[in-house]
């Protein structure tokens, strides 16, 4: 077996095993309308019907739920444990999870004291008539809080944890490579199990569409299935009324899992990557892989982290409230994982529905990082792409001479792309025009559009465009270059492709281009939809 030299080496020729998937995940459960202290006015004097507009009043309420399950506990023979201060709770439910051995259901309650945003009744008084009256405000206090450790036959091991106090607001934590395990179990696919983790599968591609199938549609349902099971604060009447809970993301982890052939390539890997890309945290750099413009009001810090555990380290870059963390997972894989804590550094609001869009991001950022890890160790054009330059081609009808590297026409046209990487939204051809030709040593008046559409079309064909522009992370979606002919300002940015996925994050739109034969490059800039 061949050792790596190159971090483009161990990603191209020693990864055995690749899998994208949700990682772990934390969401919020809550009752949209009790929120804001107006819908807990209007659930108090209106819906419950009290005259009195006051917490007291759902006194009843909280001691009603937290009866229940007590009594769920002593009915069902589940332990009702009290956690102690500063106890690890993974680490006490990994330890229960041993001694249960049903196929789904809840292994322990636990109960801890923790702090929660509340509401409270404060005594007001009225500066006319001096008499005194009841006032809810939002406040903070340190109350019950009660976790359901389960086993779902689907999920595998999550935790719903309520809030005992009104409004009952609850966390949702599970797992995406828990349910990953579980579904391979229940198709009868063989696999071998890392820790948090597939180490092997005898059905990769299968593995792959189980975790794309993980959608926000089965996370709701894991959440309704139990809400069923479990000791609900609300009565029936409530939830007829609306007053039904929903999810929202509070932390979403993404990972990019590469299960590597031999222990050394991920040493390598590691060794090659912390000496060349400890700038990976800079500002331009972070753009690259986050796909968004970073200006001076961007809320930093931007800093590259290595931390090693052991003799172990990890790699880690911030974005905002968003972190990329690079680490060598159990000795056998590479792990890149994004984790959003704050779904507004991408435009996105936080209900569970834009779950389609994280991922994209998530995943996206994770493939952007190893491809600059790559390029900055593989920045010369493989001999295999210098060879397809200087080959002519042939796409379907279309046939393209060959890019002569030495050409001084070659050498003009890509000169002439350099000056125009840093353009958000493209260029006009007219200015790729006048370039081309001053560094070709000719007045612009002696080149056609026609020709201008010649240069453009062998980039296109040959593929020496996306080999080029990668080097200088751009990229080359598409374009309009089947039509023959040629058009007044055509511009050279390119719309994006039907074919890809649309952001809806990106809070600069896109610009639509016209019928343009030299509609060809993009740049592929924080804030546009083109893909990388």
């Amino acid at each position: 077996m061949s050792v790596p030299q190159t971090v483009a080496e161990v990603l191209s020729k020693h990864v055995v095993l690749q899998v994208e998937s949700i990682d772990r995940t934390y969401l919020n459960v809550y009752v949209p309308e009790l929120q804001a202290v107006e819908g807990a006015l209007k659930f108090i004097r209106i819906h419950r019907g009290h005259k009195v507009a006051s917490t007291h009043m759902v006194e009843p309420i909280t001691r009603e739920f937290v009866g229940s399950i007590e009594r769920f506990a002593k009915d069902n023979r589940i332990p009702l444990i009290t956690f102690e201060k500063g106890q690890r709770k993974d680490d006490f439910a990994k330890q229960q999870r041993k001694k249960f051995h049903q196929r789904e259901g809840v292994v322990f309650i636990g109960k801890a004291q923790e702090k929660c945003t509340v509401y409270r009744t404060e005594k007001r008084r009225n500066p006319k008539t001096k008499r005194t009256y009841p006032w809810i405000v939002k406040s903070t206090a340190l109350v019950n809080h009660y976790y359901f450790y389960c086993i779902d036959e689907d999920f595998g091991p999550f935790f719903l944890k309520f809030c005992s106090y009104f409004p009952y607001n609850a966390k949702l934590c599970l797992n995406g490579h828990e349910y990953l395990k579980q579904q391979l179990q229940q198709k009868g696919i063989a696999y071998q199990a890392l820790e948090n983790g597939i180490l092997s599968c005898e059905d990769p591609q299968a593995l792959q569409d189980l975790c794309d199938r993980l959608t926000e549609g089965k996370i709701d349902a894991l959440l309704r299935k139990w809400l069923r099971r479990l000791p609900h604060p609300f009565a029936p009447q409530d939830r007829q009324a609306g007053y039904r809970y929903q999810l929202s993301i509070l932390q979403l982890e993404l990972s990019l899992t590469q299960v590597l052939d031999q222990p050394v390539s991920g040493r390598i890997f590691f060794e090659d990557v912390i000496r060349e890309n400890l700038d990976i945290g800079r500002l331009k750099r972070v753009q690259l892989i986050f796909d968004r413009w970073v200006t001076r009001r961007t809320p930093g810090p931007f800093r590259t982290r290595v931390i090693t555990d052991g003799v172990i380290p990890s790699l880690h870059s911030d974005f905002k409230g968003t972190r990329i963390k690079q680490y060598h997972k159990a000795g056998q894989a590479l792990r890149t994982e994004t984790t959003i804590n704050n779904t507004y550094d991408f435009y996105i609001g936080k209900n569970l529905r834009n779950l389609p869009a994280l991922r994209r991001i998530g995943f996206q950022a994770n493939r952007r990082l190893l491809q600059v890890q790559r390029i900055s160790h593989d920045c010369i054009l493989a001999e295999e792409a210098f060879q397809q330059i200087n080959r002519p081609v042939q796409v379907t009808s279309q046939r393209a001479s060959a890019l002569r590297f030495a050409a001084p026409n070659v050498q003009a046209l890509w000169r002439a792309l350099f000056l125009f990487q840093v353009l958000p939204t493209g260029f006009p051809s007219r200015h790729l025009h006048q370039h081309f030709a001053s560094l070709l040593g000719q007045p612009p008046d002696s080149l056609t559009r026609g020709q201008m559409t010649y240069h453009l079309h062998r980039l296109r064909l040959t593929g020496s465009s996306n080999a080029f522009l990668r080097l200088t992370a751009t990229a080359l979606p598409t374009s309009a270059c089947e039509r023959r002919g040629s058009a007044p300002e055509s511009t050279a940015a390119s719309s994006v492709p039907d074919s890809q996925p649309y952001y809806p994050s990106s809070p600069h739109p896109t610009p639509r281009s016209g019928a343009a034969s030299t509609n060809l490059i993009r740049r592929s800039h924080p804030g546009s939809n083109t893909q990388n």
